[in-house]
Parts: C-alpha cells; structure tokens; sequence
C-alpha cells in the first residue's frame, strides 16, 4: 500500500480547515444579520455613546463607530435602529427588531440579552439644588427624598435594587431628567455624569454631589438566541477593539469626557 505523501496530507488538511472555518463563519454572519444586514440599536438617551450631529443630523459616537466595524468585518450592510432611551435599546434587541446594542450590563437585562466584557466605564453621579443640605452619596437614600432618573436606564434598575427609603420618580428618558427634576421640584437628579454636568451649566443654581454612586460598565449585547458561536465572536471583537486602541481613539475623535477605557478581559 502507497504512503500518502505528507504534502499531500497537509494540504488536504488546510483545505478541510478553510472550508471548516467557513461555514462556521458563515453561521456566525447568519446568527448577527438573519435579515442580511446587521441591524443595530443606538440610543441617543447616553451622549457618550452616540449623539446626532448637527452638521448632518445622522447619529455619531463611539456605539456608531463600533457597529460600523462590525457590519464591515461581517461582510453586511448596516442598518440604525435609532432610540432616545436605554429602556427602548434592551426591547429592541430582546424582541429581535435588532441585532446588536450597546448596554450597560444587568442582571435584569442579561435575562434574554448575552453581553460582552465592557469596553468603557462610565460614572452615574447625582445632581442636586444649589441650596439642597445634600452634600454626599450616602445622603440621598432617606425617606424624605424624591429621587428622579431616566425609566428604563441603568441608573433605574439600579437604584430600584439599592435605594430602600428615598421615592424613586421616573422621566420619560435620560435626558429629561433634570427637566423632570426641576418641574416636579424633586429632591435628586441620577444619571450619566457627562449629562448632568451639562445640565448643570443649562440650568442654573444646581450642583453635583462630589464622586459617584455607581460606575456602568458598558458592553455590546446581541439576543441570547443567536448562540454561543455569535456572542463568543462578539466578545473576541470588543477585546480586539480595546486591544487595538480602537475604542480609545473613539473616545478622544468624539471628545468624550466622563468615560474610560475598561481592562482587558482574556477569553
């Protein structure tokens, strides 16, 4: 009986290989883009993620960056699915009208979406009246408190699970919560630090209480129904992006302020 030459034998080897990686590639795309295009929440409710821009009115920042890449690494064309609040993002892609998002991690949330590590931090402060007697964090939770934050946000499901005393009142999104604050005369302001600081010089006689009540690890998320081949691949791109100073230079082309880079996370 003939050997089979060893060339042979790689080749034929690399050649099952380059058809193994891909169909799996294949099925990757199919699990993002089942429509053909890659459909992508951006919520304009957090300016550290995305914005409009005024010179062309189309949505820009860091999320957008990112979902761009992705469609152009998949091979699709890429579809915004623009919302004005963090609560109508996580709908989005948990009812599958989109693909992918862009979220600060949760546990109520993780319910139906899988999210990567997170690729920036961003601080959720509060915001007070000038003459509020208010002047620390740990001050805010007493019963005599009305507390007003954006339905739906990360700064919402959090505060529902850690504030046991102080009134939690709702807006209808992120950025009218000082808007809200101030004409149902509440107590607190909670949310994206950035925000409130511009809120701040919008408005007059308010102030931010120094530090931060908790830091929002931002992640991108795709439907828990799209499998582990997907969200594996999705996780391998967002460390590749803070690897590779993507993120980073996202951040400062945006002038985004009130956001850091997130460590490294290994696979």
């Amino acid at each position: 009986m003939h050997k089979v030459p060893r060339l042979w034998r790689d080749f034929c080897w690399l050649a099952v290989m380059f058809v193994w990686s891909n169909m799996v590639m294949s099925q990757v795309v199919s699990s993002f883009a089942p429509t053909g295009e890659l459909r992508a929440a951006i919520n304009l409710g957090n300016p550290i993620l995305a914005k409009n821009d005024p010179a062309t009115g189309q949505p820009v920042g860091v999320s957008v960056d990112l979902a761009r890449l992705l469609a152009q690494r998949l091979g699709v064309p890429l579809k915004l699915v623009v919302v004005d609040a963090a609560g109508k993002s996580v709908d989005a892609v948990s009812s599958e009208q989109a693909d992918i998002g862009f979220f600060a991690i949760d546990p109520v949330r993780g319910a139906a979406i899988e999210f990567t590590a997170p690729y920036v931090l961003i601080e959720g402060a509060y915001l007070v009246k000038q003459a509020s007697p208010l002047q620390r964090n740990d001050e805010v939770d007493q019963t005599q408190h009305r507390v007003v934050v954006g339905k739906g946000s990360a700064y919402d499901l959090f505060l529902t699970r850690e504030i046991k005393h102080a009134q939690i009142l709702r807006s209808p999104t992120s950025p009218t919560v000082v808007d809200y604050f101030v004409e149902h005369g509440a107590d607190v302001a909670a949310g994206v630090k950035q925000q409130l600081e511009a809120d701040a010089q919008r408005v007059p006689h308010l102030r931010l209480l120094p530090g931060h009540f908790m830091v929002i690890s931002q992640a991108m998320g795709l439907p828990k129904s799209r499998g582990a081949e997907a969200a594996a691949y999705l996780h391998r791109f967002v460390e590749e992006m803070k690897t590779n100073g993507f993120v980073k230079e996202a951040l400062t082309r945006h002038r985004v302020e009130g956001a850091t880079l997130a460590p490294l996370v290994k696979p």
